[in-house]
Order: C-alpha cells, then structure tokens, then sequence
C-alpha cells in the first residue's frame, strides 16, 4: 500500500529495509515487504497488514491474551536448544522457533509491543547463529539428516517452519540476515533433493511432512524472484507423484476425497495444500486451485465439525465419521489452525464469503475453545464432549494456535477491485479499525457496536479529503435477516453498499439477526441437536448446573427462545431442558470456547426435543442428583465419568455449609419470568 500525504506525513525512513512511515498522529505503520513477482493467477482481494488492523471485542480480547501471556512468557531456551546441541531432544523439536518467530512477528507488527519486538530480534539472531557454514538449520546430527538414514522423518519439516518465521520476520523488518539464513538453508534443500535422494525419503506420512516445505520456498520465491526456487517448487508437487508418494494433485482431481488420499494425515495434507494455492498463484496453474476446491468441498460436506475443526485420531476418517469424545483425540489444533490457512488462501484466490463463513466458525469456536481463556495454555485435541486437557507444554499444537490468532487480524479487512474501482470487505463484527488506501486515499475505518450480545454495529469513515470505493459487509446464515446500508438482505454472503464518494464523517449502519437457534445433529448425532448463539456454538457445562443431571441424559426443549442472554461480561445464556424423566430444568450454557476451563465435563450435542435417553448400562444414569451439599468435586456422581466421582464429603462441617441452592421450583419460575419480560 502507498500512503497518500494527505493523512501520513511525508517522511518515509528505511528502518531495517521495511517501509516504516510516519503518520500525523505521531505512530507508525509498517508494511510487508512487496512480492518482486507479479502473480500469474491474481486474488481476487488482498488481505490486509497486521499494522493496519485493530481488532478489539471479543475475538481480540483473546489475541491479546496469547501475545501477553504465551508468546511475551514463553521460554525460548527449549527452543533454541537442539539448535545449539545436536541432536536435539525430539524428533521435532526444531519446529517451534519457526512458529514462534511467525507468530510473534506478526503480533509485533499489529500491537509495536517492544518487549515483543526486543525477544524477537534476540531470537532470530541466535537461530541465525546456530545455522551451519554449509546453510543446514535442523537439529539432527550431521550423519542423521535429511531422511539420508531410518527414522530422519522432521527435519526437512523443521526447516521448513524456520523458514516460515525467517521470511516472515524479515518481510516485516527488511532485516537482510533473515533473508540470507533463509536463502542457505533453502539453498541446501536444493542440492540435497533429488540430487542425494528424493525428498519423500525426508519425511513421514508418504513425504508429505517434507514436500510441505512447498509454502516457504513459493514465499522466497516471491521474495527474491530467484527461478531455482520456483523450479524446486514444481519439483515437490512432481515428488507427490512417485513410487510410494501421496499422490495428493492427481487422487485430489480424480477422486476428491481427502480421506482416500495419501494415507489421510489432515494436519501435513492441508499444510500441502496451503502451498499448492500459493504455488498456484505464481505459476498461474488452474489445476491446483481445481484439487484444493475438491478438498475443500469434500471436508465441509463429510468431515467438518460443527465448531469448525476436522480430524480424529489426526487423520480424515471416513464420510460423515465425527466421533465426540476424547478417546477419539478430536480435532487437533493443528489441524485448525491449518484449516484457518487453507481457508484464508481460498478466500483471497476467490472472494467468495463462504470461506470466511468457515474462517469465522473456527475462530469462535475449535481454536478459541483449544485455547485456555487466559491465553498462557493450549490443548493438543479438544473433544466435543468431555474436558479439555489444558496443559503449559511445548508440542506442534500449542505453538500452532498462537500463529492462527495472530493471523486474524489480516482477514478482518479485505481490499478488492471492481469495475467500480476500489472496495473494502469487512470481514468481522467485532469493534475494530483498519487504515486502507481506497479511491487514492487513506481511509479509516472504525467499527462500532454490540456484537456478541446485541446484533447492530456502525461502520464510521473518517478522510481528509472525498474517495469513491464501494464497502461489503460478509453477512453469514446465522445473521438473516439484516440490513445493511438501508436495505434489507435475506441472503447469506456479501452485502454491498455500491460505489460511491465517501466524506469524512460518513456512517453505515448494519442490524443482524443475533438469537440463540438450534443446530440438529445427522450422522452420528442422529437424535440429537446443540444451540448456537451468533457463530458462538454452545456447550453444556456441568460446573455451571450443580445438582442437575449429568450433561448426556440433559434434552432440549422446543421453547422459544432456546435460550436467553445472561447479564455480565461472560457469554453465558439461561435455557430451560429436560431432565430423563422430561422434568423441565433450568440451566446455564456457556460458548463452546470457555466451557470446561475449570477442567470439568461439558456437552456440545444434547438429547434433541422429543428424543428419550438411549438404555444405558447404568442404573444411575437417568437418574437426577439431589444433593445436601455441593460435594467434595464438580461433577456428577451418576455421569459415567470415574474422574468425577463425587461425594458429599468435602472437609467441612455442615454449619460451614454455604447458603443452600435455589429449588428447582424456584429456579425454573425464575427462568419463565425472564422468557415473559422478553
């Protein structure tokens, strides 16, 4: 982007090679360093700089926290380590610096956080230093690497992650050192494969976590429009196609399921397909973006979860096979920060509002729900049912979830072209800002409003001087009907305000639908259904409803509304359910996202109105719990959960006993009277 002079002060400086420049109201704003290759296949729109985004509410609340309390806190040593003395202490332990460099940097360039920025440059200068004369960036002995002997299978895919954060932190700071460490080590991968051995030798799950170094090398392909780059990049898609390879273009093309090629890896399969979109940009070739639709498409219609997460055991299974429960080590966080790309690459290559349909389902539910509310813990899978086992560790996932948070804010705000010139896509409900150049003049944008709880917002436009361009608004399912500029819309995707001259001042009102509906389960949640409340899924928390039933007897209801917004700052919603007896009960649920923080069982799918308790083998589990006192734990002692057997045995006397709980009578006249008032 150019900023134009009449909002930024003429005084651009080089600050280490990034364009770094002033504006009038004191602060700075830094812009990637631009591609030096045109693309042969264009986006439709372009992403915006982290620098130029500010997302607040509740989707930026929880990407403060991950800056503050994960990527700010987080020991490095453990990552530098294995760098510094070979071999290092796992097989893929090389892997967590890259992501840490790429997610840091990218917060840095949205917050200009300097503690941030001064643990950064620390970083990358001591991975710079670690990288050997010959350009090698692992952590394998030298006798070990590159899949040149048995059980080499992550080193290729270390570097490649090393190369993600190099070019990412040297896009943003023009720090040239970045540039050639990264060349090196890119260099080396060059003259080992094929010449040594073909590169599927290198990694595990039939090649695919070597050939997925495709990404960075298109990226510094970009960068320095070095053809040997591009070269090795057709190079790994030709690998996919030999003996014992994944075959993932031509079984894409052919046959269309994710689950029936290679050997179904989600998290490797989507990073490959991540770099055949942008390889496809570059090289202009229709086919790929062809293969990375049939994917897409396969993984919605069959294997998606309803929080915006695929996988069980960290494969695709088969059509419609999407177990719930822990045990079947549900939606790894890998895996959805990687859906989030994949997701990202389409909706650029495409402009299509359906992708940023699944962008935002993720973001308000699989990944926010994978992360610990105060943004210092991650969990590797996290059930639909169940808890969700936090824990302060070092694994692929908990350095992947930061890197998908610190992506949102380039999605937030999209930029286009169209036969009317330029436009804006807002792609968030939340209060955010972003500073576009559109119609040749610098515009902020502000937006204003209620969401998550009320369904209105105002987009503010502030410029110096008149610009046309034309504004869009991505209005999803859950939000018909709305209006949006005047105009009603009934119609899920974009809803646009037409080109026109935009003064200084001008506002844009938007009203959407924002009430709680309910989602019936198929397939495997046959007989069942679960509550959505805006893109937020619901979840029911056992912690929440003491002395209720345990949380897979509890049915919903046809009572509208299906549930009701509680005061206070936390997502929480009153709703009334049925216990097995079909007793009506009052009870809290919670968002998907903070369900289970507190390490206690919660529930997505519910039993659906009408629908009785499947026969059980224990006598226990359609009965409901009265208890004197709380107990000595949360839980259920009638669950079927052997971590929560609970007792009412808790150290204290019964004249310490708190004050006794509201009767169920009691509770649920309360509940009736708030459906009244509303």
């Amino acid at each position: 982007m150019t900023p134009s002079p009449s909002v930024f002060v003429m005084t651009c400086l080089a600050l280490l090679g990034a364009a770094v420049c002033g504006r009038a109201d004191g602060t700075s704003e830094i812009s990637p360093i631009a591609s030096k290759v045109s693309n042969r296949l264009s986006d439709v729109v372009q992403v915006s700089s982290p620098a130029a985004v500010h997302l607040g509410g509740w989707l930026g609340n929880r990407i403060a926290v991950s800056e503050k309390n994960r990527l700010l806190t987080i020991e490095i040593e453990p990552m530098l380590a294995g760098f510094r003395e070979k071999p290092g202490n796992h097989p893929w332990i090389g892997e967590h610096v890259g992501k840490w460099i790429h997610a840091s940097t990218l917060a840095w360039a949205n917050t200009g956080d300097p503690s941030l920025r001064a643990k950064l440059d620390l970083v990358v200068k001591e991975l710079i230093a670690a990288q050997e004369p010959d350009g090698y960036l692992g952590t394998y002995a030298p006798e070990q690497r590159f899949g040149l002997y048995p059980g080499a299978d992550w080193d290729v895919w270390s570097h490649k992650y090393c190369l993600i954060g190099l070019l990412t932190y040297y896009q943003y700071t023009g720090y040239e050192p970045a540039l050639a460490a990264a060349r090196r080590a890119a260099d080396l991968l060059l003259r080992t494969f094929p010449a040594k051995k073909s590169i599927l030798a290198a990694g595990t799950h039939m090649g695919m976590a070597a050939t997925s170094v495709l990404e960075p090398i298109v990226l510094l392909y970009r960068l320095t429009a070095d053809e040997r780059y591009l070269g090795f990049a057709r190079y790994l898609v030709k690998a996919w196609d030999e003996p014992g390879g994944p075959g993932i273009l031509h079984s894409l093309l052919a046959v269309g399921r994710v689950d029936q090629t290679a050997n179904g890896k989600a998290y490797e399969m989507l990073s490959n397909l991540v770099g055949l979109c942008d390889l496809a940009r570059v090289t202009g070739e229709r086919s790929y973006i062809e293969a990375s639709l049939k994917a897409w498409q396969d993984i919605v219609e069959n294997r998606l979860y309803i929080t915006g997460t695929s996988s069980e055991w960290e494969h695709f299974q088969d059509d419609h096979v999407l177990y719930n429960d822990e045990a079947a080590d549900v939606g790894e966080t890998c895996v959805t920060v990687t859906w989030i790309q994949f997701n990202m690459s389409l909706l650029q290559l495409t402009g299509e509002a359906k992708f940023g349909d699944e962008i935002e389902r993720s973001y308000y539910n699989q990944l926010t729900a994978a992360q610990n509310p105060q943004g210092e813990d991650w969990c590797y899978f996290t059930p639909l049912e169940g808890r969700k086992r936090y824990d302060h560790g070092i694994t692929c996932c908990h350095s992947s979830g930061p890197r998908a948070l610190a992506l949102a804010p380039e999605v937030a705000y999209l930029r286009g072209s169209e036969a009317g010139g330029d436009t804006v896509l807002v792609n968030t409900l939340e209060d955010s800002s972003v500073r576009l150049v559109l119609g040749a003049e610098s515009v902020t944008i502000e937006q204003h409003g209620g969401f998550p709880r009320l369904g209105a917002s105002t987009l503010t436009l502030k410029l110096e001087h008149p610009a046309r361009f034309a504004v869009k608004v991505r209005i999803p399912l859950w939000a018909l009907p709305a209006t949006f500029d005047g105009r009603e819309i009934r119609t899920a995707g974009w809803a646009t305000a037409p080109a026109r001259f935009w003064k200084d001042g001008d506002r844009i009102q938007l009203t959407f639908s924002l009430e709680a509906r309910m989602v019936v389960g198929d397939h495997g949640n046959l007989g069942r259904a679960a509550l959505a409340w805006g893109p937020f899924v619901l979840a029911y928390p056992g912690s929440d409803n003491p002395g209720s039933s345990a949380p897979q007897t509890v049915g919903l209801t046809d009572i509208q509304p299906a549930a009701v917004l509680k005061e206070g700052q936390a997502l929480a919603f009153k709703a009334l359910l049925i216990d097995p007896g079909s007793v009506p009960i009052p009870a809290t649920l919670v968002t998907f996202a903070d369900a289970g923080a507190d390490g206690s069982v919660y529930r997505i799918w519910l039993r659906a109105p009408g629908v009785s308790v499947p026969p059980n083998d224990s006598v226990l589990l359609s009965g409901r719990e009265s208890r004197s006192r709380g107990g000595n734990q949360q839980g259920f002692i009638n669950d079927d959960d052997f971590d929560t057997i609970a007792t009412t045995s808790d150290g204290k006397a019964a004249s310490e006993d708190g004050p006794v709980l509201a009767t169920a009578t009691n509770r649920n006249r309360e509940f009736n009277n708030e459906i009244i008032r509303r």
